[in-house]
C-alpha cells in the first residue's frame, strides 16, 4: 500500500480550515459539558480532517478511486457478443411483452 497525495492544495486547505473549525467548536463545548462524549467524537473527526489536509491523503478518496478502477476493468472484461453463455436459451423462454 503506497500512500501518496491524492487531494489537491485547495482541497487540503479547505480540509484544514474545516477541521480546525470543528475542533475549536468541540473544545469550546467540552469546557461547558465535559461529560458529553459526542463532542469528543466530533473532535476526533475534526482532527482527522486536519491531518488529511496536512498529509494531503484521504483514505476514502483512495478507496473510491480504486473502486472506479476495478469497475472499469470488470466492464472491459465483459463480452456481450459471446453466444456460449446463452447456450440452451431459446426465444420461447422469454415471456411475451405486448407493450
Amino acid at each position: 500500500m503506497s500512500i501518496k497525495p491524492n487531494i489537491g492544495i485547495l482541497n487540503a486547505l479547505i480540509r484544514i480550515t474545516a477541521g480546525l473549525t470543528i475542533l475549536t467548536w468541540c473544545t469550546a463545548k467540552l469546557v461547558k459539558r465535559p461529560w458529553r462524549q459526542s463532542y469528543i467524537l466530533l473532535a476526533v473527526c475534526g482532527a482527522m480532517k486536519v491531518a488529511e489536509g496536512i498529509v494531503r491523503y484521504c483514505p476514502m478518496t483512495d478507496m473510491f478511486e480504486n473502486w472506479q478502477e476495478n469497475q472499469k476493468q470488470s466492464q472491459s472484461n465483459y463480452t456481450p457478443d459471446s453466444r456460449d453463455s446463452m447456450e440452451g436459451l431459446t426465444d420461447d423462454v422469454v415471456p411475451y411483452n405486448p407493450t
